[in-house]
């Protein structure tokens, strides 16, 4: 539904869009035999703005690419029973270094106001469009294919938005055993209840099932009730499955057990292209070993960055203070406020002069999730009392790589088992940025304490956020901090140990071989 490979085409959101982003550079650099195929989001996903008082406001504005060559393939897939142009566009892969991409569109010539409406807006906030768009991706990406006469040996659904293509290649082969011989799944989604499910009759009436009769729907996916779990649904009809980094292959596991006829969940742990996100001058440093030269660069980075902090906030940081950056998806779960609500404590830690501190926060809540913007906003307005807090707006990748180039700390805050994977502390560590989160995610296969980052014990259930905050301010207050202003050397030590650390393994050259060799 999304990739993220360059900021200048705007076709994700978040951490999904990242990986999938990486993962289309890998392949490419691998010489894989691997097509993309993806939507072209007229509006992208929202620029994140701000009103008058600077509170945060999404806007929605036509995006225009000169890049993307019509390919002159249209065709028509039956939504709602009307039907539907599809158009497909071409990401010639010497732009951004990626396998040859498609993007698919209903904004096109043909179509009613509502049937192009499909295609303006990742994510949209109607369920019912939100249907349509995955039957775009999913019934179009599959026609699509049999359009340019391409048969693909493996379809690999990323997530389970494109999960309709089942249906129509059913319609194709008429077995079941010749979808899931073609069929791998990657789930993302660490909880049951946040996989997504519709009446089955509701999807029914918008042509979900590509002509497939319910009575034969409901053999294939052996859903008999009326709740169609689109998950469980591509769990029954692929051959292989995985979840996202070893703990959530774990979580997946159990969290599916429930279910029959499902197939086998592996794990292939989320990484990112290194090529992309690795500042040049820090890599040959790294591998010289070089610990004045990272040290030098980062200063020079974190300038960089700086000069976006003082433009967005009016705010004048300082390279030589240490700087702590929490940026991603703005989610409940995440937890973006959790420092701040030891309002005592966050004070004493921002107005310290012995181990002075800054803080930058970014990235987009949903935008109509009411709740993560009230967040935002209310980080936005708590930063008026601190010349060194900073809250950024525009999180896209080119924000992105310059907070991960200028942060020394990547505060990681989510609740432990509800975020599958987690990628962007790893962009952080290639940059000499040390990790400091909870034990969650990608952080278990990769962290050491104190060697190569800073991780929080895990809580109970009953006092979590609390134990959180408590344990985090501690150990910034008792650890990490002292150890970047008073033994600077330790710490240059630790920034080369993470970076070495997350080089190979979370480098998404394996990532890309491990769905190739592993997976398809």
């Amino acid at each position: 539904m999304e990739f993220a490979v360059d900021q200048a085409l705007k076709t994700y959101s978040g951490g999904l869009g990242f990986l999938a982003g990486s993962h289309v550079k890998s392949a490419h650099d691998l010489r894989q035999n691997l097509v993309g195929i993806g939507m072209l989001w007229k509006y992208g996903y929202y620029d994140q703005v701000r009103n008058a008082d600077n509170s945060m406001v999404p806007q929605f504005r036509e995006k225009m690419y000169s890049f993307l060559k019509d390919t002159g393939v249209r065709f028509q897939i039956t939504i709602a029973n009307k039907p539907v142009w599809v158009a497909a566009y071409f990401l010639d892969p010497k732009h951004f270094g990626t396998i040859p991409m498609f993007f698919l569109t209903t904004d096109t010539d043909g179509n009613d106001v509502w049937a192009r409406n499909i295609s303006y807006r990742l994510y949209d906030a109607d369920p019912a469009v939100k249907v349509m768009q995955c039957m775009v991706l999913g019934i179009g990406g599959a026609k699509f294919l049999d359009q340019i006469g391409y048969e693909p040996d493996i379809y690999h659904l990323n997530e389970a938005h494109a999960v309709s293509s089942v249906f129509y290649l059913y319609k194709k082969w008429g077995k079941t055993a010749e979808v899931k011989k073609h069929l791998v799944f990657t789930t993302h989604t660490p909880e049951e209840a946040g996989n997504e499910k519709h009446d089955i009759h509701f999807l029914d009436s918008l042509n979900f099932f590509a002509g497939v009769p319910m009575s034969e729907v409901r053999k294939i996916t052996g859903i008999h009730d009326n709740t169609f779990n689109h998950s469980l649904a591509a769990l029954r009809l692929s051959h292989k499955a995985n979840a996202v980094s070893k703990l959530h292959g774990e979580v997946s596991r159990k969290m599916w057990s429930w279910a029959d006829n499902i197939c086998d969940i592996t794990h292939v742990t989320n990484s990112q292209h290194k090529g992309y996100w690795a500042d040049a001058e820090l890599e040959k440093a790294r591998v010289k070993g070089d610990l004045k030269a990272i040290q030098k660069r980062k200063k020079e980075l974190k300038a960089t960055l700086f000069k976006t902090v003082a433009d967005q906030a009016g705010k004048l940081f300082d390279p030589q203070v240490l700087t702590i950056v929490w940026a991603r998806r703005f989610a409940g779960y995440k937890r973006p406020d959790l420092l701040t609500r030891d309002r005592e404590r966050f004070d004493r830690l921002m107005n310290n002069p012995k181990y002075p501190v800054q803080f930058v926060w970014a990235g987009k809540p949903y935008p109509k999730d009411e709740g993560a913007i009230y967040t935002f906003n209310q980080l936005y307005y708590l930063s008026h009392l601190y010349p060194n807090m900073a809250v950024l707006t525009g999180y896209e990748l080119a924000l992105s790589k310059l907070l991960k180039d200028g942060s020394d700390l990547w505060l990681n805050t989510p609740i432990v088992t509800r975020e599958a994977s987690g990628t962007s502390g790893m962009t952080a560590a290639m940059n000499a940025s040390i990790n400091f989160s909870t034990y969650d995610g990608w952080i278990c296969e990769f962290a050491k304490q104190a060697e190569n980052a800073f991780i929080v014990p895990v809580a109970s259930d009953q006092n979590r956020d609390y134990e959180d905050i408590s344990n985090m301010l501690d150990m910034l207050e008792n650890e990490i901090l002292p150890m970047y202003y008073d033994r600077p050397d330790d710490w240059n030590k630790l920034c080369l140990q993470s970076m070495n650390d997350v080089a190979g393994f979370f480098n998404s050259d394996r990532m890309a071989a491990e769905y190739y060799e592993k997976v398809y």
